[in-house]
C-alpha cells in the first residue's frame, strides 16, 4: 500500500443510468423483442498479455489513485503484484484493499467503501473472480450515491453518478467484467441481493487469459459452468435480442467445447483463451438479455449457504431448462445444436431434453455434485428459498412463469 497521503486530483464521474430500457414484461408468456435493441458494453482489452494495458486504462479513465479491491488468492498468485507494477509505471499511486472473500458481505463492501474514503481514491479497479468484481462495483455505488449497499437491490435504484470502474476477471464464467449486475450478500438475513442498472457496466474490461491458469481446478469447473448458465439462460430470457443471441450461442458452444480441456490441460493456451472468450461473450449476453429461474434460485442458496454460485448453477441447469422447454421449446433446439448435438428436425422439448442431459454430464465430468444435498441443502430449507426466490430480479426475465409451488418442485428435483 502506497504511504503517500496527498489528495488525488478530481475526476468527473461516469454518467449514471436512472431509467430502465424497457418496460416491465408480463410473466405470462415469452414474446419477441421489438426492433429497438440496446446494447451495453465497456470497452474490452482482450488477449494474452493484456494485463500490461491496465495502466494506461486507468490513466484513460482519469487516475490518479486507484483502488484496487482484490483478494488473497489473487495477491497469492502474483497477480496484484504485476498489476500495481503497470499502474505505478504509468504514474499511478494505486492503493490496495484485499479483504473480500467469495459472495462478497455486505460489511465487506462498506469496509473497502470507507477505505476508498480514507485514502481519497478516485477510479475503482476490481482484480479477481465476480466476487471482487461484485466488491468493487459495490464501491462505486456508495461513493457515487451514500447510504448502505443494501438499500439498492432491485433494478435502477442508484440516482446519483459512480466513478470510473474497471474490472480485470482471473476466472473464466462470472462475466462480472462486462454486466450490469453486482451481487451481495445480505449477512443478516443470509440472502444474496441483486443490484442491476446500466450505470454498474464496467467502463473497461481487460481479459488476459494467463491470469485463467491459476485458478484452483474446482473454481473453473464452477465458474466454467456459470458462463454455460449465462448463456442458456440469456437466449432464452424474455428480453433477449438478436446482438445478445449471437454472444449467447457463441458462449454456450465454447463452453462445451473447451471447459473440458481446461480441466485436464489447464496450462495450455487455446482453451484458456477460449473459455476466456465463452466467458466475456456469456457476459455480454446476459447483461443485455438478462437471466432466469436457474440464477435466482442459485442467489439464494449461496445466500444461505455460502455455497460456490457456479456448483449451484451447475446442479440447478438441466432442471430448469426442462421447465422452461414447455414456454419456449423453439429456443433450445438452437442452445442444443450450439453445444454440438445433432437436433436437425427434432421437436424443440425433446432437444431441450437432451441438453439438460448434455449439461449434467459436463458437470459431471468437471466434478460438481449430482444434487444440492451435497451441497448442504436439506428439505427443510426449500420453502425458504422458495420464497426468496420470487423476490429475484433475475425470476422477472424467466421464460415460463413460475409459482412457489413451482419453485419448490424445482428445489426438491434438484435435492
Amino acid at each position: 500500500m502506497t504511504t503517500t497521503m496527498a489528495p488525488a486530483d478530481t475526476i468527473a464521474p461516469r454518467r449514471s443510468t436512472t431509467v430502465a430500457d424497457r418496460e416491465p414484461v408480463r410473466h405470462d408468456a415469452p414474446r419477441e423483442p421489438s426492433g429497438l435493441v440496446k446494447f451495453h458494453a465497456p470497452e474490452v482489452v482482450f488477449g494474452m498479455g493484456s494485463l500490461a494495458e491496465a495502466g494506461f486504462a486507468a490513466v484513460r479513465l482519469g487516475a490518479r489513485r486507484p483502488l484496487v479491491v482484490t483478494d488473497p488468492g489473487i495477491i497469492e498468485a502474483g497477480w496484484v503484484e504485476e498489476l500495481l507494477g503497470h499502474l505505478r509505471d504509468c504514474g499511478l499511486r494505486p492503493v490496495q484493499w484485499s479483504r473480500v472473500t467469495p459472495n462478497p458481505r455486505d460489511h465487506e463492501v462498506r469496509a473497502a467503501y470507507a477505505h476508498y474514503l480514507e485514502w481519497d481514491c478516485d477510479v475503482i479497479i476490481g482484480i479477481g473472480g465476480g466476487s471482487c468484481a461484485d466488491a468493487a462495483k459495490g464501491v462505486a455505488v456508495l461513493s457515487g450515491n451514500g447510504g448502505d449497499i443494501l438499500d439498492y437491490a432491485g433494478i435502477d435504484q442508484m440516482t446519483q453518478p459512480i466513478p470510473p470502474v474497471l474490472i480485470i476477471p482471473t476466472t473464466s464464467g462470472t462475466g462480472a467484467d462486462v454486466s450490469q449486475f453486482c451481487i451481495v450478500t445480505d449477512t443478516e438475513r443470509s440472502v444474496k441481493i441483486t443490484i442491476m442498472g446500466r450505470a454498474l457496466v464496467p467502463d473497461i474490461s481487460i481479459t488476459d487469459p494467463r491470469l485463467l491458469m491459476t485458478m484452483p481446478e474446482q473454481l473453473n469447473a464452477a465458474t466454467g459452468l456459470d458462463a454455460l448458465t449465462h448463456g442458456i439462460e440469456a437466449f432464452v430470457s424474455l428480453a433477449h435480442n438478436p446482438l445478445a443471441d449471437n454472444h449467447a450461442l457463441s458462449a454456450v458452444g465454447l463452453v462445451c467445447t473447451y471447459l473440458r480441456s481446461t480441466m485436464t490441460d489447464p496450462k495450455e493456451e487455446r482453451p484458456r483463451t477460449k473459455m476466456a472468450q465463452a466467458s466475456l461473450e456469456a457476459g455480454l449476453a446476459f447483461s443485455n438479455a438478462i437471466l432466469g429461474a436457474t440464477h435466482a434460485m442459485s442467489h439464494q442458496v449461496g445466500g444461505l449457504l455460502d455455497a460456490p454460485h457456479g456448483v449451484v448453477n451447475g446442479v440447478l441447469l438441466p432442471h430448469v431448462i426442462r421447465y422452461n422447454a414447455r414456454a419456449t421449446p423453439d429456443r433450445f433446439t438452437d442452445l442444443a445444436a450450439a453445444s454440438g448435438l445433432e437436433v436437425s428436425g427434432m421437436p424443440g422439448e425433446e432437444a431441450a431434453e437432451l441438453l439438460a442431459d448434455h449439461v449434467r454430464r459436463l458437470a459431471d465430468d468437471v466434478g460438481v455434485p449430482r444434487g444440492l444435498r451435497e451441497l448442504g441443502v436439506c428439505e427443510a430449507d426449500i420453502p425458504r428459498l422458495a420464497g426468496t426466490t420470487l423476490d429475484d430480479a433475475c425470476l422477472t426475465t424467466n421464460p415460463r412463469a413460475a409459482t412457489r409451488s413451482d419453485v419448490e418442485k424445482l428445489f426438491r428435483d434438484a435435492l
